[in-house]
């Protein structure tokens, strides 16, 4: 079958399959014995003839085991008996499927213990003497999508901590990628597998005197190489060596260069090497010659200088061609080709004394012993103005003789003349900004081929087999010039085989892997061959020059200096002690633990004890961690199974105190799916035990008498038991009759569920583990109607859906006042009903008697100061409210305070009142509309984000009580946080109704088309207290807590606080405030509190609210032609029906109070706002909400006019215009022009008229983004798309529908101002510092790169220069 991506991301290449002969079985294993293995995955791909005995050694060398000390299993069926250890049948045989389908087996643990590791085996990567046959079966990860050219070790570049445990069967170690620093592990890797490198720097000493080792690089290095070389493990992080580089964990997250990196480190080695016997070696095994010339054709005179190299640069594609070089030997044929300067570029020749022809090239001197050639896979595309990579087809020998590019010819030339500071040669260096030129300082003594550290009289040619070159290291790239993935492919000195190094990953690899680097395609090396071929191929080649005097081999473990054996020795105590740990760390089970602490309440911690640790132990563990030291004593604790989700208290482990928690526990596992709990009692008290299959149920007990719910008490049934033998269990908890016991189950918020079918078992009534019930027993005939009739009903009812507010009043001094009447009220000024303790009685009737009285003082003395005010006086108050009518004196005293009375009396009354469903009495708190949950939606205010704030959520409707420790409020009731409403059972079936007037309009009235309060119809639950004292809540305002049903409206609501306020409620404003202490108004009045929950604070504000079709709007000022063209001015109110000329009637006044404007009401406009663009014009007959669309959060432009108003029709379009005048540099002043209709032709005539410009000649374009659609006038001239050839202005790319377009108009014979470069400098800085105070985009600049640098101080911090 063809292969697909496993479970695990993993791939399986077909070229598997052809390995061998016989067909191949793929198994993978997950190994289920540990936390840190269960999401691991080992791949093996058998030859099915492949034993079971065989399998498991496979299965134990992979997974690092001791064979023998686990077993194996089917995975898809677990339940089936281990696989057998010693069988000698084959794998096709056992009913393992071969053809590349996927066998999955656990790995477990034997007999309950966990699999043995296997012993650390001795031996270096060099001296790995692997079996040839172990490689013949595929053992390993898989290869890694979309890595070309191994077939070897690749696997996902996820992994896991464990998969890097072991060693890889190739002997050698990988490196962590840390996240982006594949070219990082790709040069370290080739570093070590460098013999002269790692001999040199084993051969350094470290001195711990001279530098600390964290910013030791050579240190560093030094470790990473000795671990690299002894370390067990699969790979080994590389975050010691970037910490000394200076490098923080972002830099991780960089993707740089490898040929910049090899650069930069070298830099920085021989920084560190100074004063070292490593001071040259750079130089010694990297360091080249060249020299740079020019030659006269003429007289032969011939100048040059010698620069020095680390790498040579070979160029893929030479620039302009469309073939692509084909060899590493052509591209250096062509680095060293010369040129002819000729014509123009004629060469100053200093003995002829005039400008003649010359050569100018380039000449190899002396080649390194290791030679670097860069593949410059990566240019700039002219044509995109981007990056690109080049992925033609370049070949490689594996050997390569240098000698075709060494010149002689230098030896012999009697004409050549040394010069190292010629301007000539210095400007035609063309390939100095392509090498690292650290210039010689033997200017020139250097001539000719040094190929070693002979005397100058030994100048002479070697022979050719000294100048062959045989390759070691490639390094990949793998992706584009965005990005992409590094790995190198090496060859072993030590026994000539080929190994990926890909990360931690390192496999064996062959020469058709290398060959499959060159890149490109099959087809021809066209131009486009590059964009159709494979975007992996090599991007650097290092050579090693075959000499056999010079040639080194690795250093054995037993040759290294006596610094490195110690060294050695300090890395594998450090790697056994990390083993240890980690052994620790697979044996010790990590779970939940709760506590309720005496003092701290509820605390939550994790719980880490080793599985052989006894219950006891664990318990003493847990008492430490949760602090219980001096409160509790040990003795009084004990660690119980526990669901923190359902609150639900599994079992308890009586008689187990000696079992060892990974029995208890089921095994060390990754998670648990349960928690542990540690319970306290008190001395005299027993701990009660807790049997697996009970259930835990809540028991709260109701006095109908008090109106107390009492706290729960915690009993524990079984799912089985009848109701009669439940009601028997409540009655011996809490000493009630169990033949007039009512059980009231609450499964979720809105299921209230009387249990009265006696032999009925819990079960079938929906209990589950953890569960809430109400009791009440009592000899009343509340239990003789029907349950949602009941008081206990109502009373419950009303304890599920109350709750407390936090209500700031606001401060009512005589400046807030100034403009105000107060209202008045019959009977109100002592005589405030107020339900609640009688010592708060009196309190909260004392800051009624205060503020009332006080109000009521300061309104009538005003109100007979400003008893001749005019109408316009009384609307332009400038804290936005209206002269406060008084209410009629058909609302009595009772009506406009609908405080909760006695309970008792409320219930005789709502009896009365059930039939008509709307009553007169204030207390009939039981009767509320029925509304859908679709109706039940945040409040709206006048700011913008009020909707996204508000956004209301109605998800945890369904949600069962998790039962948060109640509030104990003054009348015994329980008041808990909930988000849900519950519907009321009184009106069950009644129809809903929804009012798409009020709903539209986003604000309601409080009355009815009739004038009747609405609020009469729904009295619901509202008690008030004054705040305590100690509340850290409440501030210097007088403040209130409310407990309140939360299906009361909010005009009911308001009603309710009018008493406190001392104002009707159409007098004041109510606003919700946040945890950012935001606060939005709330308007939407026949909205119910659903939204709000406990300690919710509320802010009440003096004011006019709004009514039923009124909006509240704020109005900017529109300054087209300033640099702030948007200015706020004043909040006002409009109303649905209004004319747009009413509204400025009414805005005009308001604005000549509030912001000092007297204007002329024909020579102001308002215009639609969208965010700062102005839009439509609106026409004084224009009406809202029939012509003009208005909401709740809407913003008006009011624009003043420097003559009446052109605007007639909605046929016609207004344009806001400017000229650009190229010649002086300039745009000029923002004009309006009307249009009568979208033809561009009109628009042009138009301009024409208003500039002067000929109509022929008139050329104009639309401004792009915000109003006023700024531009540099730099780039205006050409960015802009001029003279669109459209005849109308409503079609693409224009598109203006709509008033307020801004186009920009010019001379199409005028051209631009001729600028110097300063001028054009200096003009870039003004319009930068002008575009940027704007706000708006200069010009597009893409993200810079991080440059690539290594802190020889020990971090960045110490450079101001960086990025």
């Amino acid at each position: 079958m063809e292969m697909v991506p496993s479970e695990e991301n993993q791939f399986v290449p077909k070229e598997i399959q052809n390995a061998a002969e016989e067909p191949r079985v793929l198994c993978i294993i997950q190994d289920t014995t540990s936390a840190k293995t269960v999401n691991e995955r080992l791949t093996l791909n058998l030859p099915a003839s492949t034993t079971l005995s065989k399998l498991y050694e496979d299965v134990a060398h992979k997974a690092g085991y001791v064979n023998g000390t686990f077993d194996l299993a089917w995975g898809n069926t677990p339940d089936m008996a281990p696989l057998d250890h010693s069988s000698e049948m084959s794998l096709s045989d056992s009913g393992f499927e071969p053809g590349g389908k996927r066998n999955f087996l656990h790995l477990t643990d034997k007999d309950g213990e966990q699999p043995q590791m296997a012993s650390d085996e001795s031996g270096t990567a060099d001296s790995s003497g692997l079996d040839d046959s172990s490689q013949e079966r595929f053992i390993g990860p898989l290869p890694r999508d979309g890595t070309a050219g191994c077939s070897g070790d690749y696997s996902s570049p996820s992994y896991s901590y464990s998969s890097i445990l072991n060693k890889s069967e190739t002997g050698y170690v990988g490196l962590v990628n840390q996240a982006m620093t594949c070219y990082l592990n790709s040069l370290l890797q080739t570093l070590f597998m460098t013999p002269e490198f790692r001999n040199a720097l084993y051969n350094w000493e470290f001195e711990e005197s001279e530098e600390e080792p964290v910013t030791s690089i050579p240190y560093q290095l030094q470790r990473l190489f000795v671990l690299l070389q002894t370390s067990k493990k699969r790979a080994i992080e590389t975050t010691d060596v970037t910490r000394s580089f200076g490098w923080d964990s972002s830099e991780a997250w960089q993707q740089h260069d490898v040929q910049e990196l090899c650069r930069v480190m070298f830099d920085a080695l021989e920084q560190k090497w100074k004063q070292t016997e490593q001071a040259d070696l750079i130089n010694q095994l990297y360091q080249g010659k060249l020299k740079d010339y020019v030659r006269c054709l003429e007289c032969g005179y011939e100048s040059w200088r010698i620069d020095t190299y680390l790498d040579i640069p070979l160029v893929i594609r030479p620039f302009g061609a469309s073939q692509a070089y084909g060899s590493v030997e052509e591209a250096l044929q062509a680095f060293i080709q010369p040129e002819t300067l000729d014509g123009p570029n004629q060469y100053f020749c200093e003995r002829c004394k005039k400008k003649c022809d010359a050569r100018k090239g380039l000449r190899f001197l002396h080649f390194p012993y290791l030679l670097t050639l860069q593949l410059k896979r990566f240019d700039f595309d002219y044509t995109t103005m981007h990056r690109i990579k080049l992925n033609d087809r370049m070949t490689f020998p594996e050997e390569l003789d240098m000698s075709p590019f060494i010149d002689v010819e230098d030896e012999k030339s009697p004409q050549t003349e040394s010069c190292t500071d010629s301007g000539a040669e210095n400007e035609g260096s063309c390939h100095s900004d392509q090498m690292s030129n650290d210039f010689s300082t033997d200017d020139c003594v250097d001539e000719g081929i040094c190929l070693d550290s002979t005397s100058s009289t030994e100048r002479v040619l070697k022979p050719k087999s000294l100048l062959t070159f045989e390759l070691f290291s490639v390094m990949v790239h793998s992706g584009s010039a965005a990005g992409g993935h590094y790995y190198a492919c090496i060859k072993s000195f030590s026994d000539g085989q080929w190994y990926s190094f890909n990360d931690q990953h390192v496999s064996k690899i062959t020469q058709d892997d290398i060959r499959k680097t060159y890149g490109g395609s099959s087809g021809s090396r066209g131009y486009y061959s590059s964009a159709f071929a494979s975007s992996t191929n090599a991007y650097m080649l290092i050579y090693r020059l075959k000499d056999p005097s010079r040639n080194a081999k690795y250093l054995a473990a037993e040759d290294f200096p006596e610094h490195i054996k110690t060294l050695v020795q300090k890395e594998k105590e450090s790697e056994e002690q990390e083993k240890r740990q980690r052994e620790i760390e697979r044996n010790t089970c990590k779970i939940k633990l709760f506590c309720m602490h005496p003092v701290k309440m509820m605390m939550e911690s994790k719980l880490e004890v080793h599985k052989d640790k006894t219950l006891r132990e664990a318990t003493e563990m847990a008492y430490k961690l949760m602090e219980l030291e001096g409160v509790v004593s040990l003795d009084c604790c004990r660690l119980v199974k526990y669901d923190e989700f359902h609150e639900y208290l599994e079992r308890s482990y009586e008689g187990e105190e000696d079992t060892p928690m990974g029995l208890l526990l089921g095994g060390v596992k990754s998670s648990y799916m349960f928690d542990l709990l540690l319970e306290t009692r008190r001395p005299e008290q027993v701990f009660q035990p807790y049997k697996p299959g009970e259930v835990m149920v809540k028991v709260h007990v109701v006095d109908l008498k008090s109106e107390i719910i009492a706290s729960p008490i915690s009993i524990r049934a079984y799912l089985n038991q009848t109701i009669t033998e439940f009601k028997q269990l409540i009655a011996q908890a809490t000493g009630l009759s169990a033949e007039t016991m009512r059980v009231v189950l609450e499964r979720c918020y809105n299921d209230l569920r009387l249990l009265y079918v006696s032999n009925k078992t819990l079960k079938a009534e929906g209990f589950f583990r953890s569960n809430k019930v109400f009791v009440e027993s009592s000899e009343s005939t509340d239990h003789q109607v029907a349950f949602t009739d009941s008081l206990l009903w109502k009373l419950l009812d009303r304890h599920g859906n109350t709750i407390r507010l936090m209500v700031l009043l606001p401060e009512q001094s005589p400046g807030t006042l100034a403009n105000r009447t107060v209202c008045q009220k019959v009977n109100s000024d002592s005589d405030v009903p107020f339900e609640g303790s009688k010592g708060n009685r009196k309190s909260v009737e004392a800051i009624l008697e205060e503020s009332t009285e006080k109000l009521k003082n300061l309104s009538l003395q005003q109100h007979q100061q400003d008893s001749g005010t005019s109408d316009s006086q009384k609307s332009s108050d400038t804290s936005d409210f209206e002269h406060i009518e008084s209410p009629t004196q058909e609302a009595d005293s009772n009506s406009s305070l609908c405080v909760a009375a006695d309970n008792r009396e409320l219930e005789n009354r709502n009896r009365s009142a059930a039939g008509s469903g709307a009553s007169s009495d204030p207390e009939n708190h039981f009767v509320c509309e029925e509304r859908s949950d679709s109706e039940v939606n945040n409040d709206r205010s006048t700011s913008s984000v009020d909707s996204d704030i508000l956004s209301s959520s109605h998800s945890s409707d369904t949600l069962c009580n998790a039962d948060s420790g109640p509030i104990q409020l003054a009348n015994g009731l329980d008041s808990h946080s909930i988000t849900s409403s519950r519907r009321s059972k009184a009106h069950e079936g009644k129809k809903e109704t929804w009012d798409t007037a009020e709903e539209d309009s986003g604000t309601d009235s409080e009355y009815d088309d009739n004038g009747k309060n609405k609020a009469e119809a729904q009295f619901l639950y509202f008690r008030a207290e004054p705040c305590s004292q100690d509340d850290s809540s409440c501030d210097a305002q007088k403040c209130l807590v409310v407990h309140v049903d939360k299906r009361i409206t909010l005009a009911a609501f308001k009603q309710n606080l009018e008493p406190y306020v001392g104002v009707t409620s159409t007098q004041f404003k109510v606003f919700r405030v946040y945890a950012n202490n935001q606060e939005f108004e709330s308007v939407r009045l026949s909205e119910t509190l659903s939204s709000f929950s406990d300690d919710n604070k509320i802010t009440i504000r003096l004011g006019r609210a709004l009514k039923k079709g009124e909006y509240r709007v704020k109005v900017y000022q529109l300054l087209v032609n300033e640099s702030e063209p948007c200015k706020f001015l004043v909040d006002t109110v409009f109303a649905k029906g209004m004319t747009v000329r009413q509204s400025k009637e009414e805005l005009l006044p308001q604005l000549k109070e509030q912001c000092k404007l007297d204007l002329s009401i024909d020579r102001v406009r308002l215009r639609k706002k969208t965010w700062k663009n102005p839009g439509t014009v609106f026409l004084d007959y224009h009406v809202y909400e029939e012509d003009i669309s208005i909401s709740s959060n809407w913003e008006v432009f009011l624009e003043v006019l420097s003559e009446p108003e052109k605007m007639k029709s909605m046929s016609q379009l207004a344009v806001l215009t400017r000229r650009w005048s190229p010649a002086t540099m300039k745009l000029g002043p923002f004009q309006e022009v009307i249009l009568e209709s979208s033809s561009v032709e009109e628009l042009k005539e138009k301009l024409s008229e208003i500039s002067d410009i000929p109509l022929e000649n008139l050329e104009f374009a639309k401004g792009r983004g915000t109003f006023p659609c700024d531009i540099s006038v730099l780039e205006i001239h050409q960015d802009l798309d001029w003279n669109p050839k459209v005849s109308t202005l409503n079609v693409w790319p224009l598109y203006i529908c709509d008033d307020g377009a801004v186009v920009f108009y010019r001379h199409s014979t005028e051209e631009p101002m001729e600028l110097s470069e300063d001028e054009r400098n200096e003009l870039m800085k003004k319009e930068s510092s002008r575009l940027l105070k704007t706000g708006h985009r200069v010009s597009y600049s893409p993200r810079k790169e991080k440059a690539l640098k290594i802190y020889l101080d020990g971090g960045p911090a110490k450079d101001p220069g960086q990025d």
